[in-house]
């Protein structure tokens, strides 16, 4: 084993009250892919920022090995003091490293290096310190929330990058895909202690929930040694006083243990508010147009969104996600076209920019609107702090200014807030960034068991194949230029789809060629044609099979359709959904291997028989 680069042992850091960090520790080896999980505010990025030699511990053992460096992507960087984007990122760069570097990330993420620092949008601004943090290609990396405001091809770009990386890997996501895809080693911070599993993300849930089991076992064995042990004083045969008192003593060690275990952190115990029931036709957009200048945002696209549909709207940055989204919702006039908003709509937006938090606010009266201690949820008066505890804030949290809030928490906040109002529409711009796993747990439940209609951008691949029935894209996403489709089911399914377009496209152009090569006429070498020879038992045979086997394939095809053709399907049984799915681009993969095939011996049959 190699020795460790960098060494946390037995951290505590606590900013009064109960510890942050009580005995955390973390270890990282030359080629370690290690994700830091845990919930909002267990103290993630303030053990990384330790690690980074950011934040100085009140006590533990820190090692990092003198030759190594460290670049830490922090979650606001700080663009003071330089004119463009290229000098902030040129200025991560140390001695030796290659300038050229820069250029090359920076022309990748989409940025020319020329921008202005103070005008780049949360994107951008995330690509810029991207750039800056992998120029230098560290020995160790640390990544927090490296895929928050970053479009999918740009994450699945970053994903490629990360993967040929040589330096050490230290996240902090909550994007399950992109986890499951990096990581070899999983830290879990929890109750301000670490545990170590050495497999990747995707292991990491049944390893938690088997932890907490076996705590649990233990808790509720000492709970029994206590009780016998109490039982031996009131009862017991009295020996020697000395014996007595040091078994007295022992008891009230176990007593205390006992009192002082932490259990795991709660979960949010939530329902939302559901408004009325709309209209069955939620959104009618017929033919609708949007251009800026000469640049198309959206070419005509025509749409029926019904009650109970959830709808995933993914893109690059830039491709007119949002503008597409404030059309259906009558929030901005097409130029061309015709929306009609459904009857008895309650519209609930939770807007990607947090632009109606106010940070001198205090989470009290966000939540209430100023309108005293109590608020309406589901019909019911209830006060702010039992609301407030639902969604695990403390209540002397009630007073607390909203500036002093993690981005988990203010995420967790406005959750809070969207849930109390009544709605049967949810608009959800960006709603799993900066969301702890275990509360995008909830958001998905509510989502899915949500009686109402859901639209929703975003960027994460598993939220979107756990929670939408179908999904739109833009026509060409390498070149957005104003088309969108609709596709059944979520990003995997869309990703199915546009591959089997694809195929039948070159399925297609390929089977042109080889009508034009044969009009062209077989010939030799001397310019005659060949006319000779004859098919194999072995071809003969496939020639007259593989018609017969396409046909049945087709058929099996046509079942699988039908089946998925259940609106609800998705819904009740996203398993099935999914396997239907996988099943039938399988056969259409097969389908166009045989007619390749066919088409390769009908044109040899021809050739031989002239």
């Amino acid at each position: 084993m190699a020795p460790p680069i960098l060494k946390l042992d037995d951290i505590k850091l606590s900013f009064g009250g109960t510890p942050l960090l009580d005995g955390a520790g973390l270890q990282v080896e030359p080629g370690d892919r290690i994700c830091l999980v845990g919930r909002n505010g267990s103290g993630k990025s303030t053990l990384m920022k330790i690690a980074a030699g950011l934040v100085e511990a009140q006590s533990g053992e820190v090692f990092r090995h003198p030759s190594s460096t460290i670049r830490y992507l922090e979650q606001a960087p700080d663009f003071d003091g330089y004119a463009t984007v290229q000098a902030y990122a040129e200025a991560g760069l140390g001695p030796g490293d290659d300038p050229y570097r820069v250029t090359y990330l920076l022309s990748h993420l989409g940025l020319s290096g020329q921008e202005d620092p103070k005008q780049l949008s949360g994107g951008e601004a995330r690509r810029a310190a991207l750039a800056r943090v992998l120029a230098p290609e560290p020995d160790i990396l640390m990544l927090d929330e490296p895929t928050n405001h970053l479009d999918l091809p740009t994450i699945e770009w970053l994903e490629g990058e990360l993967s040929k990386t040589r330096s050490a890997l230290v996240l902090i996501s909550h994007d399950r895909r992109f986890l499951e895809k990096i990581s070899t080693a999983t830290v879990w911070l929890d109750r301000g202690l670490s545990r170590r599993l050495n497999r990747g993300f995707a292991h990491f849930e049944e390893w938690r929930d088997q932890v907490l089991e076996e705590e649990e076992i233990e808790q509720h064995k000492l709970g029994r040694q206590i009780e016998r042990e109490e039982h031996w004083l009131r009862y017991g045969v009295t020996a020697r006083r000395k014996r007595n008192m040091r078994r007295l003593g022992n008891l009230q060690d176990l007593r205390a243990q006992y009192r002082g275990h932490k259990g795991p952190t709660g979960t949010i115990s939530a329902a939302i508010t559901e408004g009325k029931e709309s209209g069955k036709l939620v959104i009618e957009a017929d033919k609708i147009v949007k251009t800026y200048g000469d640049r198309p945002i959206v070419a005509p696209f025509s749409i029926r969104v019904h009650r109970g549909d959830c709808i995933g709207l993914i893109g690059p940055n830039g491709a007119g996600k949002t503008t597409l989204l404030k059309m259906l919702t009558g929030q901005l006039e097409p130029d061309q076209g015709i929306v009609k908003l459904g009857t008895n709509l309650e519209i609930a937006v939770l807007d990607q920019k947090r632009e109606d938090l106010n940070p001198d606010d205090s989470l009290a009266h966000y939540l209430t609107d100023g309108r005293g201690e109590n608020l309406l949820v589901n019909g019911e008066q209830k006060h702010v702090t039992g609301y407030m505890k639902d969604f695990l804030f403390a209540p002397e949290q009630a007073r607390t200014p909203i500036r002093n809030l993690s981005g988990g928490e203010r995420a967790r906040l406005i959750l809070a807030r969207i849930m109390a109002k009544p709605s049967n529409l949810l608009i959800l711009d960006e709603p799993t960034n900066d969301l702890d796993i275990e509360t995008l747990d909830l958001l998905q439940e509510i989502v899915a068991g949500y009686s109402g209609t859901v639209i929703l951008v975003s960027h994460d691949r598993d939220f979107l194949d756990r929670t939408v029935t179908s999904t739109i894209a833009p026509a060409n996403p390498d070149a957005p230029d104003g088309r969108w489709i609709e596709y059944a089911g979520g990003y995997s399914d869309m990703l199915a789809q546009r591959k089997g377009v694809e195929d039948e496209r070159k399925r297609v152009e390929k089977a042109e060629r080889a009508r034009a090569q044969e009009a062209a006429g077989p010939k030799s070498s001397d310019g005659a044609s060949k006319g000779k020879g004859k098919l194999s038992f072995k071809q003969k045979f496939a020639l007259e099979n593989l018609p017969k086997e396409m046909e049945k394939a087709e058929k099996e095809i046509a079942a699988r359709e039908a089946k998925m053709a259940d609106p609800n399907l998705f819904t009740k049984d996203p398993a099935t959904f999914n396997k239907l799915a996988a099943e039938m681009e399988k056969l259409r993969a097969e389908i166009t291997r045989m007619e390749e095939k066919w088409l390769e011996l009908e044109m040899l049959r021809e050739e031989l028989e002239g």
